[in-house]
Formats: C-alpha cells, sequence, structure tokens
C-alpha cells in the first residue's frame, strides 16, 4: 500500500471513531441549507492514450459549495486542482535542448455538480453524483517553465460521476469522503482521471 493510500485509510479510521464519540450531538442540514467544504486527495491517469501513457498520479485538492434540497437532492460546484507527474521523468541538461521534457501536469476543474442523497436524516449521508464543466491543463516542464500551449497544454470540458460519505461529527460539520471519475477532453479525445478524496464539509445554519 502507498503512503498516500495508507493516510487516507488512517485518516477514514479515525473519521468514524470520532463520528461515534460525538453522534448525540449531531444536527443534520436541512433543504435550504449551504455548505462549504475543502478535501485533499489522491489522483492517477488510466494508463490509456496520449495523456494517461505521459502523466501518471498526483495529489490534489478541492472546494465544494453545496446547496441543499428537497427529495434528498442537492446542486453544488467544485473547484479542484489536480497533479500528475511524468511517468518516466527525464533530467534537464542546460547543454541538450531534446532534454528538455515535461515534468508534470497541473489539471483545473470548475463544474456543477447534481446529488442525490440518501439517508440525509442519519448522522451518515451518502450521495451519488454526476458532474461536468470546463477543464485547463497546463504542463510544467523539467527546465521550470510552465507550457501554455502544445500537446498537453489546452483547454476543454469534463464530465464526471462519483460517489461519497458525509459522515457528521458535530452540529452540521462532516468529514466527506468521496471518489470521482473524470473524462476530460482535449482535441476531441478523452483522457480518464480517478480521484479519491477526504475532507471537512460545514452547513451554516439558519
Amino acid at each position: 500500500m502507498t503512503f498516500p493510500r495508507a493516510g487516507i485509510a488512517v485518516l477514514c479510521s479515525l473519521c468514524l471513531l470520532t463520528s461515534a464519540a460525538h453522534a448525540g450531538r449531531v444536527v443534520p442540514p436541512r433543504a435550504g441549507q449551504v455548505g462549504i467544504g475543502l478535501q485533499g486527495g489522491y489522483g492517477a491517469l488510466l494508463q490509456t492514450g496520449d495523456y494517461g501513457n505521459e502523466f501518471n498520479g498526483g495529489g490534489s485538492y478541492a472546494v465544494h459549495l453545496r446547496y441543499r434540497m428537497r427529495y434528498e437532492r442537492a446542486l453544488g460546484l467544485t473547484f479542484s486542482a489536480e497533479t500528475f507527474d511524468a511517468r518516466n521523468p527525464t533530467n534537464y541538461d542546460p547543454a541538450d535542448l531534446n532534454s528538455i521534457q515535461p515534468e508534470r501536469l497541473n489539471t483545473t476543474l470548475s463544474g456543477l455538480d447534481l446529488y442525490q442523497m440518501f439517508g440525509t436524516r442519519t448522522p451518515t449521508t451518502k450521495y451519488l453524483l454526476i458532474s461536468g464543466g470546463l477543464s485547463q491543463e497546463r504542463v510544467k516542464l523539467n527546465d521550470g517553465e510552465t507550457e501554455l500551449s502544445g500537446q498537453f497544454s489546452s483547454d476543454g470540458l469534463y464530465l464526471g460521476a462519483g460517489a461519497g460519505i458525509e459522515r457528521f461529527f458535530w452540529q452540521s460539520m462532516a468529514w466527506d469522503l468521496s471518489g470521482r471519475y473524470n473524462a476530460i477532453f482535449t482535441n476531441g479525445k478523452p483522457h480518464h482521471d480517478v480521484q479519491l478524496s477526504l475532507g471537512v464539509m460545514w452547513y451554516a445554519s439558519y
């Protein structure tokens, strides 16, 4: 098990223990409440196509806005920044221009989320989601420069789906564990991004 995966497993265990200790103090959010959350995670590109063959995995973080609606549904906005390291990094040699190669792919996603939730009156809310929006991808080269246009640096669209759990541990504050898949379309072709993230979601009371 790699360090990021082991760390997420430990954090999940701590979250469940903490949640059990404070279950009596939980106030699940109601329709009309707005939540804001922050997650950190780890993701990878599936090894298919040009992007997946060139880049592997790396860390990520995301900011979520989530509006609870009736019928156990929610509407949200997500802004995420993801990094993917080169599968075969090359050392830069100032005397050799051919040694300038991609070091990392930086991906920014900004999109709309639609949620279907389950168990919204309990301390553990489960959800499914679909998402879509804009993507921006820029390559950092091993000489320290950022490539603004080229084979891998471009703007496009993405479509995604995922599932997650909100585990409330204090008032309307919850641990938010989720897994997401994003198909990122660049030059008409998709590449496949899988993310696992853990963070905190807080719903403002009214």
